[in-house]
C-alpha cells in the first residue's frame, strides 16, 4: 500500500481555503477496500473519500479540509477502516497551523 503524502500538513489563513488530497493505493496482491472514515477529534476538519476505478485496480483520494476559523494550532487522527486483515485500520495524522493575515 502507497499512501502520499504520510500525514496532512493545512498551514495557511483563516478566512483561506486550505486542503490537502491524500492518495492511497493498494497493492494488487493485498487489495482491500475502505469503509469508513473517521476523525478522532473531528471539529476543526472535513474529510471527503473518493474511489477511483482503475485499470490497475482501486484507487482512493481523502480531501482534508480546515473548517477552523481562527487562529491557532491543532492535531487530529483520521482513522480509515478497511477490510483487509492485515491491516483493518489506517491512521493518518493531521497537524493544522491557522493563522489570522495582518492588515496592511
Amino acid at each position: 500500500m502507497t499512501i502520499t503524502p504520510k500525514f496532512v500538513r493545512l498551514f495557511g489563513p483563516a478566512d483561506g481555503e486550505i486542503k490537502v488530497a491524500v492518495d492511497i493505493v493498494p497493492e494488487a496482491k493485498y487489495s482491500f477496500r475502505i469503509v469508513d472514515v473517521s476523525a478522532r477529534i473531528g471539529k476543526n476538519i472535513r474529510t471527503n473519500l473518493t474511489e477511483m476505478k482503475r485499470a490497475d485496480g482501486i484507487r482512493y483520494r481523502l480531501t482534508v479540509e480546515n473548517i477552523k476559523k481562527d487562529k491557532g494550532r491543532y492535531t487530529d487522527t483520521i482513522i480509515l477502516k478497511t477490510t483487509s486483515n492485515l491491516r483493518p485500520a489506517i491512521k493518518i495524522y493531521v497537524f493544522g497551523h491557522i493563522y489570522i493575515k495582518k492588515r496592511e
